[in-house]
């Protein structure tokens, strides 16, 4: 194929973003000749590089997917899935993408990513958003709130979390899923502690799972790790609850 073959493939197979390796099987080319070609489309200003061996139309700009191929094992987590599972009024300014890989934080196109690295055990509870060459993976909803408790520096902090939590619509069977995957028992004891305050329906088979959780280990942990330790102690769950109730309701209502 010449260069204009090529551009006549990408729309026939609408194709806004691709790698290298991959385009090359499918024309049927060998990858250097076929890399020589693209680049001088990007030359042309027909097509754009993200980073090497990976291209995209010129004015193709979707984040979320452009993330999930630079982390391909990964998806978009933390607090940039809060925002997609319409959980935070809060718009980051980066996209946070959890990978179970070493990847430097980039900037691409004006966006920066943040890459987050966790254990391969931790990588897993992800669904996909958008179709066809638009699609990207991210957190489910269960995932984002555990995940945002185990790593809170990766959201919009405690108050806009409470918020998340009170809003969020979650299952007991994936919370407990994502849960297990995390494996930190102090996010499992938050969680349920502010379930109850919040008097959150319908997970009563989590809080049954947190509470013997609870049970298999005394060490006792601040509701919220960023401020200081004091405040009344829990025997229940176990926890030093250095934020008020009525600030917790508070900031569940946005009031904070």
């Amino acid at each position: 194929m010449n260069v204009d073959e090529i551009v006549l493939f990408l729309n026939d197979a609408e194709i806004d973003i691709f790698e290298i390796n991959s385009l090359s099987v499918q024309i049927g080319e060998k990858t250097g000749q076929l890399q020589r070609k693209i680049e001088t489309l990007v030359k042309r200003g027909l097509l754009s590089r993200i980073e090497k061996g990976k291209y995209c139309r010129h004015n193709f700009r979707n984040a979320f997917v452009i993330a999930n191929y630079l982390a391909p094992e990964g998806a978009v987590a933390y607090w940039s899935a809060l925002n997609l599972h319409g959980l935070t009024t809060q718009f980051p300014n980066t996209v946070f993408v959890q990978t179970p890989k070493l990847k430097r934080d980039k900037t691409v196109f004006g966006v920066n990513y943040q890459f987050v690295k966790v254990k391969p055990s931790k990588a897993v509870c992800y669904e996909q958003s958008g179709y066809g060459n638009h699609a990207f993976k991210l957190t489910t909803i269960e995932k984002t709130m555990v995940d945002c408790f185990d790593l809170p520096d990766y959201n919009g902090g405690y108050a806009e979390l409470i918020l998340a939590l009170a809003k969020a619509k979650l299952n007991n069977k994936k919370l407990i899923e994502a849960a297990k995957a995390v494996d930190n028992i102090a996010v499992t004891k938050r969680l349920g502690y502010l379930m109850e305050v919040l008097q959150k329906e319908g997970m009563s088979v989590f809080l049954k799972y947190a509470l013997d959780c609870v049970n298999q280990k005394y060490n006792v942990n601040t509701l919220d790790p960023s401020l200081d330790e004091k405040g009344v102690f829990n025997n229940k769950w176990n926890l030093r609850i250095n934020i008020l109730e009525e600030d917790i309701l508070a900031m569940s209502q946005n009031l904070y």
